[in-house]
C-alpha cells in the first residue's frame, strides 16, 4: 500500500509537472448517492447548494423542460420532504448557488427580462436576498453579464465574483467566465483560460477564496462525455487543469458544487449500483427497493471529498 506522504508527493509532481488537460493518474475516490431517497429520489434531480450552515439545501427538480427550485431542511439524520423554493415555480428556474455567507442566491432562469414578454429560449441570471426567514423578489443581473439568452450554472465566491458559462459564436461552444464585483458594480466577465484550445468548459465550482475552480470539460466528441478537473490559482491565472480520474469520470458528472466544508463536491450523474446476478429472493426484493427510492437511471446527486487533490497541492507548496 502506498503510503499517504508518498500517494500526496505523486499527486503533487502531477499537479507541478503536468501540462495535459487529460490522463493524468489520481488516487481512486468513491462517489457516494446524497440523500438517496430523500434529495435523490425517483424524479431527477441536479445541482444543489447549501446554506453555510449545511442545514438547508437548494436543488434543481427536472424533467426537461419542466423543471424548478426546491428546498429541503435537515431534521437529525434525514431530511424534509422537498418544497418548490419560495421564489420559483411560476418560470424554468434551475442552477441556483448560495453566496458562501448565505445572503443571496443567483440562478438561471427563462423568465422575460420584462413583464408581459415571451419567457427566454435559454436564461439569464436572476439574484433573491436574504430577507429575514423569507427572500426579496428576483432581480435581473445587468446586461454585462447576461449578455446573450445563454447564460447557466452559477458560481459565487465571497468577494462576490460571479462564474458562469456562456455559450459563445462561432461554435455555440460553452466556456466559463468571471465578473468581478468591484465597488458595488459587477465588471466586464473575463473569460478563464481553463481548457487548450478546441475544449468547451462547464459547470464551474468555484471555492469561497477563488483559490481553485472544478469544471467538466471536453472536445465536443459525442462518443466522449465530459470529464470533470480541477484548477488551482497560480497568481492572475489557472495553473494546468487536473483530471479527477477514471474511478470519478466514469460516473459521467456534470453539474459541480462545492459543500460548506469547502472540500466536499457534489456532482450530478445518472450513474446506478452494480447489480449482480443470479440473485436471491432477497436481494431482488432489496433492488426493487432501491429503483422504486432513487436507482432507477435518472439524475441524482453524488458526492466525493476533494481531500486527495486539495492537501498534495499545499503539501507541492509547503
Amino acid at each position: 500500500m502506498i503510503r499517504t506522504r508518498h500517494l500526496a508527493a505523486a499527486i503533487a509532481a502531477i499537479v507541478c509537472a503536468s501540462t495535459a488537460f487529460a490522463d493524468q493518474v489520481q488516487p481512486a475516490a468513491t462517489p457516494e448517492v446524497f440523500a438517496a431517497g430523500e434529495i435523490s429520489g425517483p424524479s431527477p434531480v441536479d445541482c444543489l447548494t447549501f446554506t453555510p450552515d449545511g442545514k438547508t439545501v437548494f436543488f434543481d427538480q427536472q424533467s426537461w423542460p419542466n423543471g424548478m427550485i426546491m428546498v429541503s431542511h435537515r431534521d437529525g439524520d434525514h431530511w424534509t420532504m422537498p418544497r418548490i423554493a419560495p421564489f420559483s415555480g411560476q418560470w424554468h428556474d434551475h442552477d441556483p448557488a448560495m453566496a458562501p455567507d448565505g445572503s443571496f442566491v443567483i440562478y438561471t432562469s427563462n423568465r422575460p427580462d420584462s413583464p408581459g414578454e415571451e419567457p427566454l429560449q435559454g436564461g439569464h441570471l436572476w439574484r433573491v436576498q436574504r430577507d429575514g426567514n423569507g427572500w426579496s423578489a428576483p432581480v435581473r443581473l445587468p446586461d454585462i453579464i447576461n449578455s446573450t439568452a445563454k447564460i447557466f450554472a452559477p458560481a459565487v465566491d465571497s468577494h462576490g465574483d460571479i462564474y458562469f458559462q456562456r455559450s459563445d459564436p462561432p461554435d455555440k461552444a460553452f466556456h466559463i467566465y468571471r465578473s468581478a464585483f468591484v465597488g458595488g458594480r459587477y465588471q466586464a466577465p473575463q473569460r478563464q483560460e481553463l481548457g487548450p484550445a478546441g475544449s468547451h468548459e462547464q459547470d464551474p465550482a468555484i471555492a469561497p477564496d477563488g483559490s481553485f475552480i472544478v469544471f467538466d470539460a471536453g472536445v465536443t466528441a459525442a462518443d466522449k462525455p465530459d470529464r470533470l478537473y480541477i484548477a488551482f490559482r497560480d497568481g492572475n491565472h489557472w495553473g494546468a487543469p487536473v483530471d479527477l480520474g477514471d474511478a470519478i469520470n466514469r460516473y459521467e458528472p456534470w453539474g459541480s458544487h462545492l459543500g460548506p466544508d469547502g472540500r466536499t463536491l457534489y456532482f450530478t450523474s445518472n450513474h446506478g449500483l452494480d447489480v449482480h446476478y443470479p440473485r436471491s429472493p432477497a436481494q431482488a426484493q432489496a433492488d426493487l427497493a432501491r429503483m422504486r427510492a432513487w436507482d432507477n437511471g435518472s439524475n441524482h446527486i453524488w458526492s466525493v471529498s476533494l481531500a486527495p487533490w486539495l492537501d498534495a497541492h499545499r503539501a507541492a507548496r509547503d
